[in-house]
């Protein structure tokens, strides 16, 4: 069992055991506890009631932050001709077709989320399906990133969209926000995911869905959070 350091130790004798508590005062406490020389990112992790080994109660989905990530997202959009204009116009910070399917195949990384026009999928699956979906990179449907509307898209991202999806374990993990962010920010991004993933409830679920909550810190402890 891995053991903390002094610093950890301490944060954590901030937090009441056992207490669950209410979003409001969760996202301003996990606030104090990002005490790094950087500003922390806030992720909540949320335990489902599902059997995530069975592939119809796997959970899936995007959901639009209200504030944001705070973090400006790289987008690398597989598209031409006309749609390849939209995606510039929308901000996407590289555009290109078969060039930018051999540069990644070459190893080239320096993006955080990929989309796609669909016309452009059989060529990027073919050749960077086992490159980019070990990354969670692979442009889906499902995902929101593979659609007619390049544009619409990309702006989203920019603005803070995020993709979630439960890990092996029934959990899922997704960034809410910033330690700069003002304790409100983070409650509403957090119930907006939070609808986002009740939205996304899969029939085959059944009990209790939303198990429990936490907020964490990069580096600080979690705080359990009311469901």
């Amino acid at each position: 069992m891995a053991k903390h350091g002094k610093r950890y130790r301490e944060l954590r004798g901030l937090i009441e055991r056992q207490k669950v508590y209410p979003v409001s005062d969760a996202a301003e406490l996990v606030r104090k506890l990002a005490t790094a020389k950087f500003d922390e990112t806030i992720e909540a992790h949320f335990r489902l009631g599902i059997d995530p080994k069975k592939s119809d109660q796997n959970v899936r989905g995007t959901v639009a932050l209200p504030h944001g990530t705070g973090r400006a997202v790289r987008v690398l959009a597989f598209t031409q001709g006309d749609k390849a204009a939209d995606a510039e116009a929308a901000g996407a910070d590289y555009v290109g077709a078969q060039e930018l399917i051999d540069k990644v195949a070459g190893g080239w990384f320096e993006f955080d989320a990929v989309v796609a026009t669909p016309d452009m999928m059989a060529a990027v699956g073919s050749k960077l399906g086992r490159v980019l979906g070990p990354r969670g990179l692979l442009p889906n449907p499902k995902a929101g990133t593979v659609g007619v509307d390049i544009g619409g898209i990309v702006r989203a991202l920019k603005a803070g969209q995020i993709e979630f999806r439960s890990d092996k374990t029934g959990v899922v993990h997704a960034p809410i926000g910033k330690a700069s962010f003002t304790p409100e920010a983070l409650a509403e991004n957090l119930v907006a995911l939070r609808q986002a993933l009740e939205a996304a409830k899969p029939d085959a679920a059944k009990g209790t869905y939303l198990r429990t909550v936490h907020l964490s810190s990069t580096m600080g402890p979690s705080v359990r959070v009311t469901v």
